[in-house]
Formats: C-alpha cells, sequence, structure tokens
C-alpha cells in the first residue's frame, strides 16, 4: 500500500504555512477563540473555518495594548468588526495620500481592495480584538501565488472614494427591486441597502427599516443591507423582535452571522437529515453550509440584533449566488405552514422557558391539520 498524500486545497495548504490555530465547526465564541502569535500581521490571531466551506472564511485577530500591525496588503475583500478595544486604521494605495480613522468596540469597516493599511491598538492596557470575514478562499484557490495576491502594485481606482473623508462614517440609502417571479408567491418586493466604508456603532445603528420581503411574518424584524468600500462582499444589520422566528431558509455557502446583542438560537440542516441546534448570545459566530436550511429564533427578552457578512446579493455588485432562485424565493425558503410542527413546538417551550410572550400568528399546517 502507497502513503497518498492528503488532498488539500492552495487555500488549506496557505492557510497551514500561516502557523496559527485554526477553528471549525458550524460557530465560534469570537471573545474565546484562542489566539497565537501571528508572524504576517505582527499580533495575535486564528483563523474561523466555519461549515466545511471555501468561499468566504474568518479571523479573530488580536493586538496587545500599545500595539501595532504590520503594514500590509492583498488582493482579497476584507471587512472587519471590532469586538472590543478601541483604535485606528491607517490606509493608502501607492501614490495616493494616506488616510487614517478611529474606531472603537461595535464599529465595522471594509478595506478598500489591496490598499495598504496598517492597524493601531489606542489603548496602553488593553487588548483590541477584532473578527474579519474575507474572500481569501476564493482569491488563493484561483490564483495559486502568494506573490500575486501580496505583492501586487495594481490600483484599484474605481473603489477608492471621491470624497475627502471616506471613512468618516456617513453614508446613504439606495433602494432596489427585487425581481417578480412566476414562482415566487411575493410581488413588488424592495431591498433597502446602505452605501458606506465606515459604521461607527453597529448596535446604535438606526437606518434599519421594516423587513418587507417576506422571509418573517409581518412585525417581526427590521433590517438594511449594507454595502461597504465597493465591494463584492457585502451583509445586512437584522433586529429580530422578541417572541419571533425567521422562516427557514437556504442559499450558497458564505454567510457569516455575527449576534451583536439578544440571544436565543438557529437551527441548521442539511436537507432530509437531522438538525443541528445553536445556541447563542452576544459574540456567537455562525454560519450554514452550502444549501443547508436554518433559521433564526429569538428568544431573549430584548430584540436580537445579528450583522451577517457574506456575498453580495442585491446590490451594486453581485458575488457568488444563484441568482435566479434567490429572486424566486430567496434561495429557497419554507413556508411557516410547510414546516416541521415540531419548530414551533420548540420555539414555544425555549420562549416559556424565559419567560417571554410568543408573538408568532397562528399557523394552519398544510396537509396536516390545525
Amino acid at each position: 500500500m502507497t502513503n497518498a498524500a492528503p488532498i488539500e486545497s492552495t487555500y488549506t495548504k496557505w492557510q497551514r504555512e500561516e502557523g496559527v490555530p485554526v477553528h471549525t465547526g458550524f460557530w465560534a465564541d469570537l471573545n474565546a477563540v484562542e489566539v497565537a502569535p501571528w508572524e504576517r500581521k505582527g499580533c495575535l490571531g486564528a483563523y474561523v473555518n466555519l461549515a466545511d466551506q471555501e468561499s468566504l472564511d474568518a479571523y479573530v485577530a488580536e493586538i496587545p495594548g500599545g500595539g501595532q500591525t504590520k503594514v500590509q496588503r492583498h488582493m482579497y475583500e476584507e471587512t472587519i468588526y471590532v469586538l472590543a478595544g478601541r483604535g485606528a486604521t491607517t490606509l493608502w494605495y501607492d501614490g495616493i495620500k494616506k488616510h487614517t480613522f478611529e474606531w472603537q468596540e461595535g464599529s465595522l469597516f471594509a478595506l478598500p481592495l489591496n490598499c495598504w493599511y496598517q492597524h493601531f491598538n489606542g489603548q496602553a492596557d488593553q487588548p483590541v480584538r477584532y473578527v474579519a470575514v474575507t474572500t481569501a478562499p476564493l482569491c488563493i484557490n484561483l490564483f495559486h501565488s502568494k506573490d500575486f495576491v501580496y505583492n501586487n502594485h495594481f490600483v484599484f481606482k474605481d473603489r477608492v472614494t471621491p470624497i475627502e473623508d471616506p471613512f468618516s462614517g456617513k453614508g446613504f440609502q439606495k433602494t432596489r427591486s427585487i425581481p417578480d417571479s412566476a414562482n415566487s408567491p411575493y410581488r413588488s418586493r424592495v431591498c433597502h441597502i446602505w452605501k458606506t466604508n465606515f459604521i461607527p456603532d453597529v448596535p446604535r445603528f438606526d437606518q434599519l427599516t421594516d423587513h418587507n420581503r417576506d422571509l418573517y411574518t409581518p412585525g417581526a424584524s427590521r433590517s438594511i443591507d449594507i454595502d461597504l468600500c465597493e465591494n463584492t462582499m457585502s451583509g445586512h444589520i437584522a433586529d429580530i423582535n422578541s417572541g419571533f422566528y425567521k422562516k427557514a431558509h437556504r442559499h450558497g455557502a458564505g454567510a457569516h452571522l455575527i449576534v451583536i446583542r439578544g440571544s436565543g438560537y438557529s437551527l441548521i440542516w442539511e436537507e432530509g437529515k437531522e438538525r443541528t441546534r445553536v445556541d447563542w448570545k452576544a459574540g456567537i459566530m455562525f454560519s450554514p453550509a452550502n444549501m443547508w436550511y436554518h433559521n433564526h429564533f429569538s428568544t431573549g427578552k430584548e430584540p436580537a440584533r445579528h450583522l451577517a457578512l457574506r456575498w453580495s446579493v442585491t446590490g451594486d455588485y453581485l458575488g457568488i449566488i444563484d441568482w435566479k432562485r434567490y429572486s424566486e424565493n430567496y434561495g429557497e425558503q419554507i413556508e411557516y405552514a410547510d414546516e416541521d410542527p415540531e419548530i414551533r413546538k420548540e420555539f414555544g417551550a425555549e420562549c416559556r422557558k424565559n419567560g417571554v410572550e410568543v408573538r408568532m400568528p397562528p399557523v394552519t399546517y398544510r396537509g396536516r391539520g390545525a
């Protein structure tokens, strides 16, 4: 018998050579993830590879008190959410002056593609911890070249926002219509998108609008999509009111959902197989595998706020997604009347345990009786 080497992708090999811990599974507690010295970045860090996917990835970084990362740039997109601490980032392109902006716990920003950048911890006695979601797996598997990814001189001028202070926290709302489809029961759907480079305080961000796209029952949720730095990776911020839950749905791989506040749980399952339950609180990040169903249940006494970082689906730049399937029924979803009745029974029991009123409207299950 020959000793065959295990098959690994270019991304897996590159990640192994980075020399930091790799955390896997469906979820991770971002505040508790173990980190280790990271030579390339000049700080502590660890990868968080959820749901066995190589679409988008995530990592947690920690900058010691008074410290800073190394200067770096790369050809993959990166969006950062600050978990703890405060500091500043300086970024620039060759031939374009440096720009510095400050951030704090709860800030969200994206890095302009392939810009030089460096992060600084603004506190001498406390570490900074942040989580980043990136397009590195796709980029590294596609080009097979560290030199191309990390030492490329190309300047993406089309992605440089032509305003005096692009990281001021200012933004504006755009509205997109979602095409009607004969295969969807919903009509005249719209998507509200917040265009910006920087959101200073995601927990207090107040530009959410009533959700009108039939992923929830009326009154359950407020949300807004976000497009950052002209990237193909985007996301959304959503509040789920106490006593409500989202319809089960599925889509392509890559979505990373970070719990900002509130408590509850999510169910994740492959069609025809058993469901996995992920309990969450602030700081938990989870991600469903490719085309696995999942739904989210708000069972705490305050509304849950989620930040999802994912490929763009309704902004100016579409990422990796089956757009036709998405436009028809959000990448496939299960209506409340068609779900397993045990799902609502479990939800009701969890709400009662927490002293939370179930606010979902009554349902008659199709083909099952009341």
